[in-house]
């Protein structure tokens, strides 16, 4: 079976350029047959995001890096600063370099670029270890950072450390992205049958000792105040 379609699956995270939209409905094209749910979210992607290429640049830096819902990077979303990131950074820069991926200066833990490791994998049990054991559990916590109960406790705390809160970009909104990866999801779930996966991991990800973006961003945040009250934002 082929797996080119996660290249193109990877544009869709990458921070956009101006050939977004042309890739995007192409990769829409490519999927509807064979991945329709995947496709239909794509779709609804499209239709949601800022016309211009700089909205949509301020949307994706909204969305993943300044005051953001949640990372694009995998080992932190399951690990945090754990020293199983730093493991799991070792082995995967191995990965990218044997199988010649560019991590186009992202960390090897980025998402598109793990996305774009999983057709150059010649090993399939190294790929099913992956695709169960990190990139599913790691989407599913990605997914969760945009409830909106989380957003609003999350844009609470970036307000409160930083005094105010970036907006949206304009003609969008900062829960679009969840489209994007939801597509991922779908397409992952379609070609690697993992729906028992899913199902076990369902409870695990509610669970409160999981790593939690949340707490992970205001712990973030007291240790800028603590290493510099004055360019924190907060009070002397």
């Amino acid at each position: 079976m082929s797996y080119a379609h996660y290249h193109h699956l990877a544009e869709l995270l990458d921070f956009p350029g101006p050939e977004f939209n042309a890739r995007a409905r192409a990769l829409t094209a490519l999927l509807r047959d064979s991945h329709p749910e995947a496709a239909a979210e794509v779709g609804e992607f499209l239709e949601a995001i800022p016309e211009r290429t700089l909205d949509l640049q301020e949307l994706h830096t909204r969305t993943f890096d300044v005051q953001s819902l949640t990372t694009l990077d995998v080992g932190y979303v399951l690990f945090g600063d754990d020293y199983k990131r730093g493991a799991l950074l070792s082995n995967l820069n191995q990965e990218h370099s044997r199988a010649g991926n560019d991590c186009r200066g992202e960390l090897a833990d980025h998402l598109p670029n793990v996305l774009r490791l999983i057709p150059k994998l010649k090993d399939r049990e190294l790929m099913d270890e992956l695709i169960g054991q990190i990139l599913v559990p790691a989407l599913m916590l990605m997914i969760r950072e945009f409830d909106p109960g989380r957003i609003q406790k999350k844009n609470a705390s970036y307000q409160k450390h930083y005094k105010t809160l970036i907006d949206p970009a304009r003609g969008g909104n900062t829960t679009v992205y969840c489209h994007a990866l939801n597509a991922v999801m779908h397409v992952v779930k379609k070609d690697f049958d993992v729906t028992e996966t899913m199902d076990r991991l369902s409870d695990w990800c509610s669970r409160p000792q999981t790593v939690d973006f949340l707490g992970l961003v205001q712990k973030e945040m007291d240790i800028e105040r603590d290493a510099n009250p004055v360019n924190s934002g907060c009070d002397s």
